[in-house]
């Protein structure tokens, strides 16, 4: 038996085959939580065994303790997720239905479509749901929900949080989850019944996350932050040097320092400062501290955008150029196709993978070109250029409008550069080259 000093774990395989007679235990005061399962996990014993694991693998040089709370706690951070989670729940996804090779239809009658197209009351909206697993997808390289099923159709998706969910790959390569309730009661979920919206994998079952790359970037930014709020709430700012021609006594120097007091914190800035014994002033510039405080923060700003993936321009950053495009539309298609895309393709594989039976005709796709729309002035030019081409009809065009059809807009209108030459009932083409139309009286 352990010696009093030492917590006693004991397991449910002893408890189990253990004889019915009571177990004599040392009179210690042993934790509730440490009567657990031999496995892996961490005996906290004190609030210092705590403080040791919330940080371990999780504060940076910097100090700053990094997860994914206090990254959202920087300007960068949250500005991307917000921009990169907008944009997924505001990005229409279609439900679709293979009729033939080349023909689609819409699906929206499908039991399907009620649970990713459209609101239902008691439960997350679409827009709301896919904004909160890009979150999650974004800050913790997972987002899960729970596939409940009715008749082998899905009939709902519930939100697990990520930090609450363990995924397992077993020996014949199948995954299976462990989801820990408020409550601490554990549930083992088969892989069946698991939505698993994966990003960046290095194992190929479980993402990571820029964070935990980012970590020192981050923590250099929280730092940084926090070094320039005790400035502002403990500086003096008065701008002013003061020089005096005599030494000052003490009493000088403790009345001095006693009127300096009323010009600390932000909200004293600019305040006039009234000197004595022949005090001279002058303005002080920049110093080269503050130089360099501006320039970490805008380095780690650069940084942070570059692991999240979002332009500068988006985030207010408009102080050097950008390698995105020389334009704000180029900028603008490029965080489209490079970073927005990522996120369409892993949502789009996911529910066709956990979601649709195999060889099913359904599949669903993000309306890419809601996002690259544009102004009213570029998007109807684009629209004359489909009209002309006979990409589109009149009523395609006014279903993209979100407007009705018009009598005989079914139509296509000839390409300009093949009308006449024998297409769609003109005139026949020369007999002899084939290229040239009949010459006729």
């Amino acid at each position: 038996m352990a010696p009093p000093s030492v917590p006693l774990v004991v397991s449910a395989e002893f408890r189990r085959t253990a004889a019915p007679a009571p177990v004599a235990l040392p009179a210690v005061a042993v934790p509730r939580a440490s009567f657990q399962d031999a496995g892996p996990g961490v005996l906290i014993q004190s609030s210092s065994d705590l403080d040791a694991y919330l940080r371990a693998g999780r504060e940076s040089a910097s100090g700053a303790v990094v997860n994914a709370d206090a990254a959202m706690r920087t300007a960068v951070i949250y500005g991307s997720v917000r921009l990169i989670t907008g944009a997924m729940g505001n990005t229409p996804l279609q439900l679709k239905r293979r009729v033939d090779a080349r023909t689609r239809e819409d699906a929206s009658d499908d039991p399907l479509a009620k649970v990713l197209c459209r609101p239902r009351k008691g439960r997350l909206t679409p827009a709301s749901f896919r904004r909160m697993l890009t979150a999650h997808l974004i800050l913790r390289g997972n987002g899960y929900a729970l596939i409940v099923r009715s008749l082998g159709r899905v009939i709902d998706l519930i939100p697990m949080h990520p930090d609450r969910v363990k995924v397992e790959q077993l020996d014949d390569l199948s995954l299976v989850y462990t989801y820990t309730r408020k409550n601490g009661q554990q549930i083992v979920l088969p892989q069946d019944d698991v939505f698993h919206l994966l990003g960046l994998t290095l194992d190929g079952y479980r993402g990571v996350t820029p964070i935990t790359y980012a970590r020192e970037a981050i923590g250099m930014a929280l730092t940084t932050e926090r070094h320039g709020a005790k400035v502002f709430a403990n500086g003096t700012a008065i701008g002013l040097h003061l020089s005096y021609p005599n030494k000052l006594g003490q009493e000088a120097q403790d009345l001095l320092r006693a009127s300096l007091e009323a010009y600390r914190g932000s909200e004293n800035a600019g305040k006039t400062l009234i000197t004595e014994e022949g005090a001279t002033l002058s303005p002080l510039g920049m110093t080269s501290e503050d130089a360099q405080y501006i320039e970490t923060r805008q380095f780690t700003r650069t940084e942070l955008e570059m692991f999240i993936g979002v332009p500068g321009f988006m985030l207010g950053d408009t102080d050097k150029g950008s390698n995105w495009g020389t334009g704000l539309e180029q900028q603008r298609s490029g965080f489209v196709a490079y970073t927005l895309e990522d996120y369409y393709t892993a949502w789009e594989e996911t529910i066709t993978r956990d979601l649709l039976p195999d060889e099913s005709p359904l599949f669903v796709r993000f309306n890419r070109n809601a996002v690259v729309r544009g102004d009213l002035k570029t998007r109807w030019e684009a629209y004359v250029k489909a009209l002309q081409w006979g990409v589109y009809s009149p009523n395609k065009v006014l279903e993209l409008e979100d407007e009705n059809p018009r009598e005989g807009g079914d139509i296509y209108y000839d390409p300009p550069n093949t009308a006449g030459v024998g297409h769609n009932g003109g005139p026949p083409l020369d007999k002899e080259d084939g290229n040239e139309p009949a010459q006729t009286a």
